[in-house]
Parts: structure tokens; sequence; C-alpha cells
């Protein structure tokens, strides 16, 4: 066999691989997924206007009957359309199933060149996985900091207005409600003290953030090969040169899991305190009473 033919044969075997990936993939269902959920929202959004329109023609009989008939239906389309999007979502899974079998099975042949091709597809899905990780610790890392400033800007502006509501309860103003402002934005400033001194949101922001700037620069240095578990180019056997690659992946999964899994550790370790430190306080709770007695 000729080289030119050779080479024709490694082409066809990885246009088949490709091919086979492309019919495999869920494009199509992330498509109809989110189609799905623009549909839920416009019916969300016209089952809200109706709300509205009802409410604001109370009086007109006329507008609620078709106000009511027109909630009834809508509800009917948004169970209809919520249980259509839960069985795509079961034929995307299926999908995606079926070609993380697909990719394991073709990483068992023994054809380089098709190990070659399956080893720039195990790298996508091995990038796209710390991803997946990066994206989910950032919005852990968002949700957490804005619950945090946001709490501790209102315990700040509650405390501070406080005495100012005191002063204008001394006025005579005539409005019953001012008489307890003085009374409620205390309270609700101590409920907003309690909320962020029992819930960690400082804790949970800083630690998703570290989790990212470590899959971030672990993805960078398996991208760019700059360090030496992750350096295939200077070898010059083919061979040798996909073995290594292997073992770069394997170890750059290795990495990516042992962070999460040192932030996963952590969160559970912050619970137990918390959950163990919770019951010694009891004692010096009765022993307190005791002594009010």
């Amino acid at each position: 066999m000729t080289t030119s033919e050779l080479t024709n044969l490694e082409n066809k075997n990885q246009s088949q691989i490709s091919d086979t990936f492309e019919n495999l993939s869920s494009q199509p269902e992330e498509k109809r997924l989110f189609t799905l959920k623009v549909i839920e929202y416009l019916l969300l959004a016209i089952f809200v206007s109706s709300v509205l329109l009802i409410s604001f023609y109370s009086t007109d009989r006329t507008v609620v009957i078709y106000g009511t008939i027109s909630l009834t239906i809508l509800f009917f389309l948004l169970l209809i359309n919520r249980q259509v999007f839960q069985n795509s979502r079961k034929l995307a899974d299926k999908s995606e199933l079926a070609k993380k079998a697909e990719l394991y099975t073709y990483l068992l042949a023994n054809n380089n060149s098709w190990n070659q091709n399956t080893l720039t597809l195990a790298r996508k899905k091995a990038l796209q996985y710390c991803q997946d990780l990066i994206d989910d610790y950032k919005r852990i890392k968002n949700v957490s900091r804005n619950l945090y400033y946001v709490l501790q800007i209102a315990t700040v502006i509650l405390s501070g207005v406080t005495p100012i509501l005191v002063l204008v309860d001394k006025l005579e103003t005539g409005q019953p409600w001012l008489k307890w402002l003085p009374v409620l934005c205390p309270a609700l400033a101590s409920i907003l003290a309690s909320i962020v001194t029992s819930f960690p949101f400082q804790k949970n922001s800083i630690a998703a953030n570290t989790a990212v700037e470590l899959l971030e620069a672990e993805q960078e240095k398996f991208i760019l090969g700059v360090t030496q578990p992750y350096r295939c180019y200077d070898v010059s056997d083919e061979i040798q040169q996909q073995q290594k690659a292997s073992q770069a992946l394997e170890y750059f999964i290795v990495q990516v899991n042992n962070i999460h899994l040192n932030q996963v550790q952590q969160a559970s370790e912050t619970q137990s305190e918390k959950t163990e430190s919770a019951p010694s306080n009891e004692p010096n709770q009765e022993a307190i009473s005791e002594k009010t007695k």
C-alpha cells in the first residue's frame, strides 16, 4: 500500500469519526430546549399580563370571564410545554451519554489515526468538563458575593436610619404608620445581621473565587503545555508523543478533580464544624436560664 493510499485511509477514518460524533451531537436538542424555554417565558409573561388585566378591570364581568378562560388555557399550555421540555431534556441526556459511550469505544481502537482524532475529542471533553466547573464556581461566587454585600448594606442603612426615625416619631405628623418604623427597622437590621452571620456568604464567595483561579490556571497550563506534565511537543517519536499526550490528559483530569474535591471537602468540614458547635451552646443557655430563675 502506497503512502497516498495510507493518507487517504487515514483521512477517511478521521472523517468517519467526525461524522459519527456530529450525528451524535446534541445541538438540535439544545436548540429545541432553548426554543421551549423561550416559549415558556412568553407564556409566563402573557399569564402575568392577564392577571394584571383582570385585576385592573375586575368590575367588568366580561373581562373577568374571558380573562379566567385565558388563564386556564395558558396554565394548560404551560403544563404541556413543561412536559415537552422534560422529555426533550431526557433525549438530550441520552444523546450525550451515547456520545460519551462512543468516545470510549473509539479510545479502545489501536489504529494511530483513530487515536490521534479521538485524543483531540478527549481533550475537548476534558476542557469542557473543566469549563463547566469554572462556570459553576463563578455562579456561586457571584451569588454569594452579591447576597453578602446586599445584606451588609441593608443592615448598615437600617441601623443608621433608626435614630432619624425616632426623631421623626416625636414630631406630630399625623401618620400612624411612622410610629412603627422605629421598631421595624432595628428588627429587620437584626434579622439581616443574623442571616449574614448564620450563612457564610463571604467565605463561600472567597472559596469559589479560589477554585475559579486554580481551575483557570490549570486549564491554561493544559492548553499551552507550559509545564512538564503537559509538555508533549519536545518528544520526537510519534508513538511516545501520543503516550505523553494521553498521560497529560490523565494528569489534567486528576488535577481538576483534586481541586474540585478539595473545595467540596472544605465546605463539608465547615458545615460539620457549624453543626458540632451548635449543641455546645445549649448547656450555656440552660445555665443562664437556671441562674435567671
